[in-house]
């Protein structure tokens, strides 16, 4: 999910020359503030050439409410489906946008469920609140923990060892509720050494992570390669679950493949590596019929 600010078309140029998943367009840190209105007027035709393109949409609004309201009103729009909120801290502040966001859609003539949204554990507080923000709202597709913000309000240092363990909570709340967890350990302002960053997300897709916001285009495709199966580990799950049922059916649960024991836990892990490899081929042939 690359960050292109909301007031910059040349960047919106430039990202959809990238294989980023979605573009998702901020209002919030990367606009300043004297410009906020004017961008949060372009949302609309922005969202539209990149939906053109093929692309996702996502929008990263402000916080406090009254610059988060009115960029919900204006970016509930049939070219996005879904809205970032920036430090949620707890599950009332998801269900108060939620009910937002529904009369903005009856009001736009939208399917109610239209705009999903992704929230961003940036306090203290929010780090606390996991399990209850992540099932607050049916409409909660992710979240993800915004390290600098974080940092702050823990009066930690942004680095591996202190953004570790909220990560690791941040997955396991997300897997309770069904939901998406998004980001890696560590910041998203650290894009100039790409090979660091390139470990990063592998480690990230390690831990569940299923995907990232990336800030600057050189990150898209170490993100890409990270969250993807590569062509080896399909064909190897392919092949170990051929041999696991060919076993099955001769009475057997578990077997060697490979020169480890495969059981029912370990056939599940290579089914959930063909689904995913088959989704992504399917939003790559999607991506590929819009721009033909």
């Amino acid at each position: 999910m690359l960050f292109v600010p909301a007031n910059n078309e040349k960047f919106l140029e430039s990202a959809f020359k990238r294989p980023t998943d979605a573009i998702q367009l901020d209002l919030e840190d990367a606009c300043p503030l004297d410009l906020k209105e004017s961008a949060r007027l372009q949302v609309g035709a922005m969202a539209d050439r990149a939906a053109a393109k093929g692309y996702d949409v996502i929008v990263r609004v402000n916080r406090p409410w009254r610059l988060m309201v009115r960029d919900i009103e204006a970016c509930v729009h049939p070219s996005v489906q879904a809205i970032t909120l920036p430090k949620v801290s707890d599950a009332g502040m998801i269900k108060a946008v939620a009910e937002i966001i529904e009369d903005c859609e009856i009001a736009a003539g939208l399917p109610i469920g239209h705009t999903r949204i992704i929230a961003m554990i940036e306090d203290a507080e929010g780090l606390i609140q996991l399990d209850a923000i992540a099932q607050a709202h049916w409409r909660l597709y992710g979240m993800i923990i915004g390290a600098e913000d974080l940092a702050v309000s823990m009066r930690m240092a942004v680095e591996h060892d202190t953004l570790y363990v909220p990560n690791v909570m941040l997955v396991a709340a997300c897997r309770r509720a069904g939901i998406v967890p998004l980001g890696f350990v560590g910041s998203v302002a650290d894009y100039t050494d790409r090979e660091a960053f390139a470990l990063t997300v592998q480690q990230a897709a390690k831990l569940g992570f299923e995907g990232a916001f990336c800030i600057h285009p050189s990150q898209v495709e170490a993100a890409n390669r990270a969250f993807s199966p590569d062509e080896v580990a399909v064909i190897r799950a392919r092949e170990l679950i051929a041999v696991f049922e060919r076993e099955l059916a001769a009475g057997r649960a578990a077997c060697t493949f490979e020169g480890r024991m495969v059981d029912a836990p370990v056939v599940a892990q290579a089914r959930l590596t063909i689904e995913r490899a088959d989704h992504l081929a399917t939003l790559l042939s999607r991506r590929k019929s819009v721009n033909a």
